[in-house]
């Protein structure tokens, strides 16, 4: 019998297990999809939120700010790309600049530092900022992060540190027998002592396996550009318009690859699985992102993609034990600020649940920290000659838009959580995310899986069981 199953390898997931995986229990992790942080927590606008919008006093109030402080030392100990580029919020109005005034009452609720800019402060700061800006709110504590690699590295750090990780196993059933469960998957079944429902956008289903529930997600739906690696200092900070009952809005930022991002646009919708993107939406994120920024260059666009996110009835983030037996605790609604609280939101269900109901024991070898990731992109022309020198295939590029390597590509193969899908690859070390979107890298990284896993090509996937890249040989190579 387990200690602990974790269902969903999202980000609230990932850093649960993580946290669990300090102390002396057999935990188990499992997921539906093919990779870690694979819905959600992979389509996101990667901010790392101050928090000075949520509602003081909320879940989501507090786990934004306790886990924005958190983040220097986690991206350091996962080695992850982060930086704390700051946030302005924009009025272009009288009325709007009026609301800047709010957002400084309830910034000092939620104990967040902001500085309200005049316009001339603004403009000095963002050359390209819409002429018509009246002022602007300034979270210097807002930062923008690598998304993926924070989930796979945090994955990656519970697994070297004893957890279990199922991946491609849905949870089919859960029967509560009192003192333990019975967890039902597609491909067995498990006992454990403790579960904790972390399943994002169907965290309500499995909320529902084990007794009636009081609260519902909505799943809302956000579309994005992406432009190319534009000249830097389109924008300096993370740009936000004034929040609305939809959300923070369309915001355009840098990320952590030195693109730049534009959206995301807010709707309710019934499929969990539509992912499709429309003109119409995408028409007005470009319409209210350059209310923001009039000379954005959507020339430079090189994609667009939406995510989906679990909102709840509650309006809040819902982290609490199934009334009907205090060792099932539900991670639910965790939309924005989902991503900046998810390590608070680890600590959380660790202190307030997980913790009274075992007698627990730290483990004296356990590291906080993942092996370096070696990346080109990191290296200056001195490091990467000795890297090369010690290892060729480090001077083979395989992506040639985002210069990534296979000496870089043969090392994730290597890791505790390694990718087994083209798209896994791409999340991980970036092949694929350049201007040609995989055009030319794709076959190579194809190629580079089926020898390393011992396939036919044929069998190697894009993402999903069914997105398989090629469908049949046609001849020799």
């Amino acid at each position: 019998m387990r200690d602990v199953i974790i269902i969903g390898a999202g980000v609230s997931g990932a850093f649960i297990a993580r946290k669990l995986s300090r102390y002396q229990l057999d935990v188990a992790l499992f997921e539906r999809e093919s990779d870690v942080g694979n819905v959600t927590s992979n389509a996101n606008s990667a901010i790392v939120h101050s928090g000075y919008d949520p509602v003081p006093h909320t879940l989501k109030a507090l786990l934004n700010v306790r886990g924005n402080a958190m983040f220097d030392e986690i991206s350091d100990e996962l080695d992850v790309h982060f930086s704390r580029c700051g946030s302005l919020t924009v009025a272009v109005t009288d009325e709007q600049l009026k609301m800047l005034d709010d957002l400084v009452i309830r910034s000092k609720e939620n104990g967040v530092p902001v500085k309200l800019l005049s316009k001339e402060e603004v403009m000095a700061m963002e050359p390209h900022i819409s002429k018509e800006v009246k002022g602007a709110l300034l979270a210097p504590t807002a930062g923008v992060i690598d998304p993926f690699n924070l989930v796979v590295h945090c994955v990656e750090n519970a697994v070297d540190n004893g957890v279990e990780l199922h991946l491609s196993e849905p949870v089919v059933d859960i029967k509560d027998l009192g003192d333990h469960f019975l967890v039902k998957t597609s491909k067995g079944e498990y006992e454990t002592k403790v579960v904790i429902n972390a399943a994002g956008l169907y965290s309500d289903k499995i909320a529902s396996m084990i007794e009636d529930i009081d609260w519902k997600l909505i799943p809302r739906k956000g579309e994005y550009f992406v432009l190319d690696h534009y000249d830097v200092g389109l924008v300096n900070h993370t740009i936000f318009p004034l929040p609305s009952a939809k959300g923070k809005g369309v915001l355009v930022s840098m990320t952590s690859s030195n693109n730049y991002i534009v959206g995301p646009s807010s709707e309710p919708i019934d499929d969990v699985e539509d992912f499709a993107t429309d003109s119409y939406t995408l028409g007005e994120i470009r319409r209210q992102a350059t209310e923001l920024v009039p000379d954005i260059p959507f020339n430079q666009v090189i994609r667009v993609f939406s995510g989906i996110r679990p909102t709840s009835t509650r309006h809040d983030f819902i982290i609490e034990p199934a009334k009907s037996n205090k060792r099932f605790i539900n991670v639910a609604g965790i939309e924005s600020p989902g991503l900046v609280s998810s390590p608070a939101i680890a600590e959380y269900v660790f202190e307030n649940y997980v913790s009274k109901l075992f007698n627990l024991v730290e483990k004296k070898n356990f590291n906080p920290r993942v092996k370096k990731y070696r990346r080109l992109c990191d290296m200056n022309e001195e490091e990467r000659n000795r890297i090369i020198k010690e290892d060729p295939d480090f001077g083979k590029i395989i992506c040639s838009c985002e210069k990534v390597s296979l000496g870089e590509i043969k090392e994730l193969l290597t890791r505790s959580v390694p990718p087994t899908t083209v798209k896994g690859v791409k999340r991980r070390c970036r092949a694929g995310f350049g201007k040609c979107q995989g055009g030319f890298c794709s076959p190579m990284v194809t190629l580079i899986l089926a020898k390393h896993y011992g396939v036919s090509p044929l069998d190697i996937k894009w993402d999903k069981e069914s997105s398989n890249i090629l469908v049949e040989e046609v001849k020799k190579l």
